[in-house]
């Protein structure tokens, strides 16, 4: 065996991976800093670019894999019961994700009261960044529901438009379900196309230690530590309040309703929950987040259609918590005070506002949206935005985790109330990373058991 193979395989065992993973962070972080000491443009240049093509990569899969994914997951419902247990499950499932965004927007609320990030903070905008947000577009009611069907599926797909792709891939998994048999030739098609499409994304994932040091270190060479230090109120309740609702909530409910154990649910989500905080993408850490239903027990086909709807809509980061806090920040920069129905409008907003966010683009309609309902001035809004935007990446990163561990415990929620969690199958109560370990193909796991960035068994 030549060391190159011994060296590749070695680099896709889970906790070489884990390591490999962290070392890129921190090398990212410092070669960063380095150019910000150095002012060195070449190695600007190249941390820029490799984060860039990393994310380009993990971009060019998100489309197809969530509208593929969706289409085979609805048609996979077909294996659990008729069209009333499958009404039942969609029904649950949206239920649980309007319930958990409660929870997670009052924890925010109650943070930011107790924290009062931003107070006693002077921040001014930088004119290019307040120009450039007044050029986005604006969160809005209007538009989110204007912007539900597309006009054009192709171009939904060409633009990347998230929320219109999954409105077209429930409407075209709907109707593969109601035709049956005579839609199977389409329906194997999707099958074999949504395994290619895994199969890539694996391929990728196997780059993320490469792709984290230039998305990192590219973030402190744009950003360095003078605006972190200005903005660390929001980045600590941000952060305080992402890690309760993940660490807390979630691992709660899970020991309630479904009797798993904070162990076994982090030692099933980690290597999920790892590459979500490094890649800063849901729709990329699908693959995994699926899986990782899957080891907790959730039923494939459930897991197949649950997981992909709540990769799309199911944000208790970047569409609760942040929104939430980020509000109370900006209000107390700009020295508008928030009154009691104005903390209502906004759980209001996250409850119903995180159901048609997607993509990454979430946290900008649902801050927008959020500061609107609120009352708050246009040009508040738009220097507020401005002033935050410069430590979105590093916001992001905890806020894509809490997402990413919300849509694997939602499903798992359902699934033990609808009793089609396999609790005592052996596979799942034994399987990877039940010790925390990490991930790894069960006994006799095909290519589709193996999660994202972990080759199955037989082809090692």
């Amino acid at each position: 065996m030549s060391l190159v193979v011994r060296a590749a395989r070695a680099w896709q065992r889970p906790r070489v991976f884990a390591l490999l993973t962290v070392a890129g962070l921190v090398l990212g972080a410092l070669l960063g800093l380095a150019v910000r000491i150095t002012g060195s443009d070449g190695l600007a240049t190249t941390l820029d670019t490799v984060g860039g093509l990393f994310t380009g990569l993990l971009q060019f899969t998100v489309t197809p894999l969530v509208f593929l994914a969706i289409v085979v997951g609805i048609v996979s419902l077909r294996d659990l019961g008729g069209g009333r247990t499958a009404a039942r499950l969609g029904g649950r499932t949206i239920a649980w994700f309007a319930g958990t965004s409660l929870v997670a927007v009052l924890i925010a609320i109650a943070i930011g009261l107790v924290g009062r990030p931003g107070e006693g903070v002077t921040i001014a905008a930088d004119p290019a960044d307040v120009e450039a947000v007044g050029e986005r577009s604006a969160g809005s009611w209007q538009a989110l529901l204007s912007n539900l069907v597309p006009d054009n599926p192709v171009a939904a797909f060409a633009e990347g438009d998230v929320l219109q792709v999954v409105v077209a891939a429930l409407l075209i998994g709907a109707a593969a379900y109601a035709l049956g048999e005579r839609a199977e030739p389409f329906v194997a098609f999707s099958r074999s196309a949504f395994e290619v499409v895994l199969t890539v994304i694996r391929w990728i994932v196997v780059l993320a230690p490469i792709g984290v040091l230039g998305l990192i270190g590219n973030a402190f060479a744009t950003y360095g530590t003078g605006v972190v230090a200005s903005l660390a109120g929001l980045i600590v309740t941000v952060y305080l309040g992402c890690a309760v609702v993940l660490f807390g909530v979630y691992p709660l409910l899970l020991k309630v309703v479904a009797g798993i154990g904070p162990r076994r649910f982090f030692g099933a989500t980690w290597p999920a929950l790892q590459f979500a905080f490094v890649s800063r993408s849901s729709g990329a850490t699908l693959p995994l987040s699926r899986q990782a239903a899957i080891d907790l027990g959730v039923d494939r086909n459930y897991a197949g259609f649950a997981v992909p709807l709540a990769t799309t809509t199911k944000m208790d980061g970047c569409a609760a918590v942040y929104p939430a806090l980020a509000t109370i920040f900006i209000a107390h920069v700009s020295g508008v005070p928030l009154a009691a129905w104005q903390y209502l409008v906004i759980v209001v907003v996250a409850v119903f506002g995180a159901l048609a966010t997607a993509g990454t683009t979430g946290w900008f309609t649902m801050l927008t949206l959020t500061l609107a309902a609120v009352g708050m001035p246009p040009a508040v809004i738009a220097a507020g935005i401005a002033v935050v935007i410069g430590i979105d990446p590093i916001l992001d990163m905890m806020r894509t985790a809490t997402n990413v561990a919300g849509q694997i415990t939602v499903p798992t929620l359902v699934a033990a109330q609808e009793g089609i969690l396999g609790r005592e199958d052996p596979e799942t109560a034994e399987g990877p990373g039940a010790g925390g370990t990490g991930p790894g193909p069960r006994p006799g796991a095909t290519a589709e058991d193996a999660p994202a960035g972990r080759a199955p068994a037989s082809s090692t």
